[in-house]
């Protein structure tokens, strides 16, 4: 046999060795027995199946424990209830509060940022949440960490960023606010500050050059920003229409941070798409949300956590302390109103004030306001998916969705407080935490 002859037959043979055992390499799957599972669609739970994934994809849900194949991966969740992946609807990933923050905004520079980033994300990882919208970062870290997570540098949720939040001179989110006046910095549309209706617009397209998914404005004073106000109306409904229109023709949805009613339902009016916080929404900014389709995004978290600061000496800066014991004891009182008035709800806790890891609490809050624990897990589930248009892959646990799953010990609509105590998580098919 030449040697030409016996090389092309050991080619032969070694081409011909991964097509014996390429079908059973294929037909390997993770098979998750859950006890019980919340699909985040149906309004009650079934119990005893067994969650097909392949890949990154969910391939099928079946009732019964199937016994696995050689090859096959089994999870085993018989003592807990499996659902989609958790989504928070309004976090800062790459900062979190405390009684050093008015200081940090002088001595973190952007590489300090995007590594706290970094850590924040895998807690909201770990604590069930694989997927949020930040609503307003510092020199675009979510945006950046975003990247790096699609990426597979470093672990987190699926991150929808709206880059710097947009406020009017001295507003709510101007950056300036509360810095003495020789080191005031040019403020403008590329650094989210903006006056009148062109300058929106610009602000809108700066926030698209720099890569956002989606916009936030700041419609009224807030709680933690060095101004005396934190209800007053800081956009004209000229301005926010401006924002509005712009957005859609860049594909953006508008979240608009709301506390007063006045400047709410302004922003209602000029049509954008979630109220977040609104404290004090009245009656007719609730009918307006309703009509329109307006999502409250309440963040009882964030309140409950100023209030409670705000009782804590010299933790808060005194301008902001009225502010808090204000919003403290409203925010869920309100939200309770809006669920009973019919206004459509999404789940987010403005973690980042209150302390990332620990979004799941807010489940608690909302329960307590009266709303169903079903209907919460839906708000975090299946509804914020629809709303960012992406229900054709994420949001619940159906064949054909992407594997973003999670799971809690016992049954959380008889116990709410076990949506605090994530003990499995998977991302894409991956397992990111699995407590056993």
């Amino acid at each position: 046999m030449s040697a030409r002859l016996a090389a092309a037959r050991v080619a032969a043979l070694f081409a011909l060795a991964p097509v014996a055992i390429a079908p059973a390499l294929a037909d390997a799957a993770t098979l998750i027995h859950a006890g019980r599972l919340i699909d985040g669609v149906a309004d009650r739970p079934t119990t005893q199946v067994t969650v097909v994934v392949e890949g990154d994809t969910i391939k099928a849900i079946e009732r019964g424990f199937r016994a696995p194949a050689p090859g096959d991966t089994v999870i085993d969740l018989r003592d807990a209830t499996l659902m989609p992946g958790l989504w928070d609807m309004h976090v800062h990933i790459s900062s979190e509060y405390n009684s050093r923050s008015q200081l940090e905004g002088f001595t973190l520079n952007e590489a300090d940022v995007a590594l706290l980033g970094a850590q924040f994300a895998k807690r909201t990882l770990d604590a069930g949440f694989t997927a949020v919208r930040d609503l307003g970062a510092g020199f675009n870290a979510a945006t950046a960490l975003r990247n790096a997570i699609d990426r597979g540098v470093v672990p987190g949720p699926r991150i929808y960023s709206s880059g710097k939040s947009i406020a009017t001179t001295g507003g709510h989110a101007d950056p300036t606010n509360g810095w003495a006046q020789r080191i005031v910095i040019p403020t403008g549309p590329k650094e989210g500050v903006i006056d009148g209706p062109i300058e929106a617009a610009a602000a809108v397209r700066e926030r698209y050059k720099e890569g956002a998914d989606t916009i936030k404005i700041t419609a009224t004073g807030g709680v933690l920003s060095i101004a005396k106000n934190g209800l007053n109306p800081q956009f004209t409904e000229e301005e926010i229409r401006a924002v509005v229109d712009t957005a859609r023709d860049y594909g953006f949805k508008v979240a608009a941070h709301a506390h007063g009613a006045e400047g709410a339902k302004r922003a209602v009016r000029a049509g954008v798409h979630s109220i977040e916080h609104g404290t004090f929404l009245d009656d007719e900014a609730m009918k307006l949300m309703r009509e329109r389709g307006t999502y409250l995004v309440a963040t009882i978290s964030a309140g409950r956590w100023v209030g409670d600061r705000a009782k804590e000496a010299g933790f808060l800066p005194t301008i902001v302390v009225p502010k808090a014991a204000a919003v403290g004891p409203q925010i869920q009182k309100t939200f309770g109103q809006a669920y009973r008035a019919g206004v459509p709800i999404m789940f987010g806790t403005d973690t980042g004030v209150s302390a990332h890891g620990r979004n799941a609490q807010e489940f608690v809050y909302m329960i307590e306001a009266g709303m169903p624990a079903m209907k919460a897990i839906q708000s975090a589930t299946s509804v914020p998916a629809r709303f960012m248009e992406v229900a054709d892959r994420l949001g619940s646990v159906e064949p054909g969705k992407l594997a973003d799953l999670v799971a809690v010990p016992g049954d959380p609509l008889a116990d709410i407080t076990a949506m605090t105590r994530v003990k499995f998580v998977m991302k894409d098919g991956r397992v990111h935490r699995h407590d056993r």
